[in-house]
Formats: structure tokens, C-alpha cells, sequence
């Protein structure tokens, strides 16, 4: 496993068939929508947003046997960010769940931008159908079609793949200061990925620009078990000598 610095785990799920869809976008559009205290964390020159339809198998308090774990259907819409520390992580603009009591608890314990939504899945040999439709004042939508392809070779270290998908904790600033909740997981196995349908309005509700024309940089996972930890204070790093 990853991050080997998480500590305790609070959360234990298992993620299944998610799909990564990755565009670039420019940094002037980013940084409003981040907290000043987080560093946008740039490949190449450009910034990036990453939306990640997939199943949670089950998800239960890590105390708690696996008898009493809950499983839906989640989408998260993230981008990449540098802590106050420097250290790498993500970032959300929002994540929907079918789950009202995943929402609620999401919510109280993390701060993190949780909706409650009406969501399906169907899987046809290797095409997944998705859906997604937020209950809120704020309508939100998605619709997504993808095939899953021929595996792919883990995300080389300092590549692009590496830098947009292995990522181990993430950010979020809740009461007044930003706090840092770190994942543990083995890293991604990867299959190729070929959307055929994309329709949301996920990107306009979070006030973030349209992707580019260009089709995006897309990929897909089986899936991998997951402990996440309890929220930390971030200290900013020390000056140089």
C-alpha cells in the first residue's frame, strides 16, 4: 500500500471500475475556485480538473466488520494542488453520491463538498453506462458511456499518468484552516479507456470552465481497497536557511 504515512485508518471502502477523464485547463481559471493557501500543482504549464465516475463496493467505518458496509455509486470532480508543506494531493470542487448517509457523514466528518444524487449504473461486457443527477438547489448532471480496453502497464513514476492519478491525500479547508486527510491504497492497476458519450453539467455547477475541444486524456481501473485517515492540521514549511 501507498502513503504509508496515513496513520489510523477511519474509512475503509473498496473502489471499483472508475474512470478517470482528464483535461487541462488554464491556471487563471483554477485559482479562484482553490484555497488561497493551496499551491496549484502544475504538468507541463498547464492545470488540470479530473472527473472520476466508479462504484464503492462498500464502505463501512474501519472499526466496524464488514456486515454493516453500504455500497453506491460516486463521482468526484478534482484538480491537483501542492499543501502549505508542498506536499502533492487533490483538491475536490464536488462529489456526488447516491448515498444520503454517505453524503451526510462525508460532510460532518470531512467538510468535503458532498451531494446527494440519483444515480444508476449498467454494465454490458466491457461498456459502462453511467448516470448521475444531483438533488439540489444547484442541478448538476452526468451522462457517460465508456468501453474498457486492453490493460495498460501501472503509472511510471514522473509521468503524466503518475502525476494525474496516483495521488495520496487530499485537501480541504474547514474551520479556517486547510486540513489534510491522507489515502492508502496500492497503486491504480490501469486498463485503456474509450469514452463514446459524455453529457454533464457537473463542470458549469462548480463554476469551471468547459473542457477543451480536444477529446480527453482518459483511463480506467478495476479498482483498488482503500483506508483513509482522520484530518490533519497542515503546517506551512519552513523557510529555507
Amino acid at each position: 500500500m501507498s502513503a504509508p504515512g496515513a496513520g489510523r485508518a477511519v474509512v475503509r471502502q473498496r473502489w471499483r471500475d472508475l474512470l478517470f477523464v482528464h483535461w487541462p485547463v488554464p491556471a487563471d481559471r483554477l485559482r479562484p475556485l482553490v484555497p488561497a493557501e493551496l499551491d496549484l500543482d502544475c504538468r507541463d504549464g498547464s492545470t488540470w480538473i479530473t472527473l472520476i465516475p466508479f462504484l464503492i463496493l462498500d464502505s463501512r467505518p474501519a472499526p466496524l466488520p464488514a456486515a454493516v458496509s453500504v455500497a453506491f455509486l460516486e463521482t468526484n470532480l478534482r484538480t491537483y494542488v501542492r499543501g502549505p508543506d508542498g506536499e502533492p494531493g487533490i483538491y475536490f470542487f464536488s462529489l456526488e453520491a447516491a448515498s444520503r448517509s454517505a453524503v451526510v457523514a462525508a460532510r460532518l466528518c470531512y467538510g468535503l463538498p458532498y451531494f446527494h444524487a440519483v444515480m444508476s449504473r449498467r454494465v454490458d461486457g466491457p461498456r459502462i453506462a453511467y448516470t448521475s443527477r444531483r438533488r439540489s438547489a444547484r442541478p448538476a448532471t452526468l451522462e457517460i458511456t465508456w468501453t474498457v480496453g486492453e490493460p495498460r502497464e501501472p503509472a511510471r513514476s514522473g509521468s503524466l499518468d503518475h502525476f494525474l492519478i496516483e495521488r495520496y491525500c487530499l485537501y480541504v479547508r474547514r474551520r479556517g484552516r486547510v486540513r489534510r486527510g491522507r489515502v492508502r491504497h496500492a497503486p491504480y492497476p490501469l486498463r485503456a479507456a474509450t469514452v463514446e458519450r459524455l453529457d454533464e453539467s457537473l463542470l458549469a455547477a462548480a463554476r469551471l470552465p468547459s473542457p477543451v475541444p480536444a477529446p480527453p486524456l482518459c483511463h480506467h481501473s478495476p479498482g483498488v481497497d482503500v483506508e483513509i485517515g482522520a484530518l490533519e492540521a497542515v503546517s506551512p514549511r519552513a523557510p529555507a536557511a
